[in-house]
């Protein structure tokens, strides 16, 4: 979607395009918000794993609900449980699990990974999330992202959506490097718009303005395109082993 709000699409009769479907990373919302404006049409998001054949929730077109991955899909149940494995009160963000016929029974010759993601009936995703009082689901961001900056525990992805906002930027990624006096800090790889330029100064003033100061990225790299993975997630970890490497 990112890649289509910037190229020239009046060549191309896109008239038949009934529906948008998102689901293999967290929709940024202002992404979103764009594509509906440009097109009419809303991307519905929905969320889910390998493991549970793939679907858990799923935003429909008669019934959605604007920057969740919508409500659990039939035959499947959702619930938010807290790290000691106890569900936690609807509006209030932890590890999201999923029961039903689709789960997996296990990792192949993998025991202790089994273990971990399969708890008391469960299949813990290593997502972390909350359940409104409707009983949407609104992705929070991965339980291995989280960064700590000397204490501070930062979701990326809030980060990242605030930077959407900035007109020069097509595609970002938000991830954690480990410092010696910190245990780590915020680092930002950036990918700009054709012919647009900003540089590390103007994202960093950009984030000032609504981010508390622990949260504004400590470098900002520009590239020419993010890691990504075959479904087009973007993999923050080989951006995080360039970093080591490089240090």
């Amino acid at each position: 979607y990112i890649a289509l709000l910037n190229m020239d699409l009046s060549k191309y009769d896109l008239s038949s395009i009934r529906y948008e479907f998102s689901a293999a990373s967290t929709m940024p919302r202002e992404i979103s918000s764009q594509w509906t404006e440009r097109f009419g049409r809303p991307i519905f998001e929905g969320y889910g794993l390998t493991e549970c054949s793939p679907f858990a929730c799923y935003n429909h077109d008669f019934q959605h609900k604007f920057g969740s991955v919508g409500t659990p899909v039939e035959n499947f149940e959702t619930k938010i449980f807290d790290e000691d494995d106890n569900e936690v009160p609807l509006g209030k963000w932890g590890e999201i699990c999923v029961r039903g016929p689709g789960v997996m029974r296990g990792y192949w010759n993998r025991p202790e990974e089994t273990e971990q993601a399969l708890r008391n009936g469960w299949l813990h995703s290593g997502d972390t999330g909350l359940m409104d009082d409707e009983g949407y689901v609104f992705i929070v961001d991965r339980v291995k992202d989280m960064i700590n900056v000397a204490g501070f525990k930062i979701w990326p992805a809030e980060i990242e959506q605030f930077l959407y906002a900035h007109p020069a930027i097509k595609e970002l990624a938000v991830y954690g490097v480990p410092h010696p006096e910190k245990g780590e800090i915020v680092r930002a790889a950036i990918v700009l718009k054709e012919n647009a330029s900003a540089s590390a100064e103007d994202i960093t003033s950009f984030c000032l303005k609504n981010l508390a100061n622990y949260k504004v990225p400590t470098a900002v790299d520009f590239v020419d395109e993010l890691p990504k993975s075959a479904t087009g997630k973007i993999l923050k970890r080989v951006l995080r082993d360039q970093v080591t490497e490089e240090d």
